[in-house]
This record gives C-alpha cells, structure tokens and sequence, in this order.
C-alpha cells in the first residue's frame, strides 16, 4: 500500500488507477486464490491466467443477468444476439483499419463504438421506422454480419486468424486488461442500474403508464440497450460472439420459474449464472474445450434442471388437489390443450 501511495505522486490519476487494480488483482485476489489452491489441492485455481478466467466469468455472471432481465421482460431477447453479431462487425473494423492502415486500434473500442451505435440505431428503427421490432433486429443482425464477413475476406483471410478469439472466446487470451475492463463495467453497469432500477422498471412494464407518470420513456429506453451493448462488448472476449447473448436470456429464463418478484427474478438470475460460469470454466479447462461453449451448456443444463423439477412438482400438487365427481386431473389437462381452456 505504501508503494501505491509512493507511486501516486509520480504517476497520472489513470496510472495509479491501473496500478491500484493490478495491486488487488495479483497482491490480494491472485493471493487469496494461490491460497485457497494450495489448501483445496486444486492447482489450476493458482493459475494466473485461471485466475483471470474465472473473475472475468463471475462478472459476466452479473452484469448479463442484470441488463437480461429487463430485455427478456420487454420481450427482447433477441437484441442481445443481434448486437453480438454487429460487436462481430466493430471487431472486424478495427482488424481490417489495423492491417490496411497499419493503425493500432483496439478491436474491443471499435467493437464498442460500433455496438453502441447500433443499439442506439435499432431504437431509432423501432420508434422512427414504424418497423416491428423482430424485423428491426433481424436486419441490423444479418447486415453486421454481413459486413464483419466481408471485411474478413476484403483481407484475403489475413484477419481471420486474429478474429477466432473473438468469435468463440478463449481461457488463455484474458489479459489483464480484459479483466480490468469487466470490473469497470461492472461497477458502472450496476451503478447505472441501481440508481435507474425504478424508471427502468417503470418503462420495461408499462411504457405507457410510466409515460402517463411524466418518466422520460425514450431516455430509458436508450439506456438499456446502450447497457446491453456494453454487456456484450465486454464479455465476448472469454464468451464468443456467437455465444455471449446466451448470459442475458438463459439464466433470467431460468429464474422465471421460481421468482415471485422482479427483484427476485434479477437475484435468482445472477445465482443460476454464477453456478453456469463457474461449472462452465473448469469443465472448459479439465476438458480442453471451448469456454463460451461449456458455460452456456451448463446455463442450459440448469435451465432444463429448473424446468423439470418445477412441473414435476406443479403436477404432484395437482394430484393432492380433492377432486369432485368428473374428469379426472389428466382429462382436464387434456381438455385445455384440446379446446384452449373453454371446454366445460
């Protein structure tokens, strides 16, 4: 602590900053898992670049869920993997800027920049355009791709190679820097949420109401799927493109079996997600296997587990109900599906 303080005077507010975290990163967190190995008998946890793997991943646990569960709830789940595909596209930009123009660009700003403004440009779409909204993200999705594609082959596959990591994700290309940028955007993603979670609410179930309230409708609107570009820029360096938009729907569809309230359905998704990350990241090392791949297996293992158990029970207590003279629970469940519930 005291070289921290020393360095302060000699370094930018920026440098020291950098400096703080990577003292809390290597000197308490790597430590405390160099302990935690050493004492379970577990050596990947001592790990440096498993130590990493496994931070980032918890953070991608919260802040998917935690931006998730207002899309799913405005019945937008497919925005996230819409602006997965065109990240895809921002990350082929900075590539193809790099290689072209011998630049040094980050593909995660590009990436960024590019997300962002198409998030911002599907609300615009859905508001302006009088387009539906599947519509919307349909075509905003196959176009970023479209171009992320084209920019790949403009190169003669130069790029290619550069661009794997981004598309399927990888254990052993969390740097640091990856690390320090999804604790950053964690602490602001659910700052933003904290301090908006009532509008948010507000607009994400009556939009109308909530305009009625005098809330700034279109403000939020526009904050939530700016949130969600950041989510997904943010994880995809150790989720995949492909894969990262699975972290913001599975898990919050799995806490809606059980959730009694809209705080709970959050609580409930951010848990289910943890358990995902962290099952998915050591069977991504034991198994020498894709770390995106295994953790949205294990999300969709929990998912089905969730799924099965609560209508296994929901039957079970259908048959402990009394029952008058007539059909019996079976028939009646029969006679739902057959005539949508208006058979006597």
């Amino acid at each position: 602590m005291v070289l921290l303080q020393a360095s302060a005077d000699r370094f930018s507010p920026g440098e020291s900053l950098w400096l703080a975290f990577e003292w809390l990163l290597t000197g308490v967190y790597g430590t405390g898992m160099n302990l935690l190995s050493e004492l379970l008998g577990v050596r990947m946890l001592g790990y440096p670049y498993m130590q990493r793997a496994y931070l980032a991943a918890v953070c991608i646990a919260v802040i998917g869920p935690l931006v998730g569960t207002f899309l799913v709830h405005r019945e937008l789940s497919m925005l996230a993997d819409t602006l997965a595909h065109t990240a895809f596209a921002g990350v082929a930009v900075g590539l193809f800027l790099n290689a072209a123009l011998s630049l040094s660009l980050s593909p995660l700003l590009t990436a960024m920049i590019v997300a962002v403004g198409t998030a911002l440009l599907v609300e615009l779409l859905i508001d302006y355009a009088g387009a539906y909204s599947d519509t919307s993200l349909a075509i905003v999705l196959t176009t970023g791709f479209a171009l992320g594609s084209v920019l790949i082959t403009a190169t003669d596959g130069g790029i290619a190679v550069g661009i794997d990591a981004y598309l399927f994700g990888s254990l052993s290309t969390v740097s640091k820097g990856n690390v320090g940028l999804l604790v950053a955007m964690s602490l602001l993603i659910g700052t933003l949420v904290t301090v908006a979670y009532r509008p948010l609410l507000y607009v994400t179930v009556d939009a109308t109401a909530a305009r009625a309230a005098r809330i700034n409708v279109r403000l939020y609107k526009r904050l939530m799927v700016v949130l969600t570009a950041l989510v997904v820029v943010s994880a995809m360096q150790i989720m995949g493109v492909i894969l990262v938009a699975a972290m913001l729907v599975v898990p919050v569809a799995t806490a809606g079996f059980v959730a009694q309230s809209f705080k709970q359905s959050i609580l409930l998704a951010i848990l289910a997600a943890e358990f995902a990350v962290l099952s998915g990241v050591t069977l991504a090392y034991v198994y020498g296997i894709a770390a995106g791949g295994s953790i949205v297996l294990s999300a969709a293992a929990v998912y089905a587990t969730v799924l099965v158990v609560t209508k296994a029970d929901a039957r079970w207590i259908l048959r402990l109900l009394p029952t008058r003279s007539g059909p019996s629970v079976e028939h009646a469940e029969q006679g739902l599906e057959a005539d949508g519930g208006e058979r006597e």
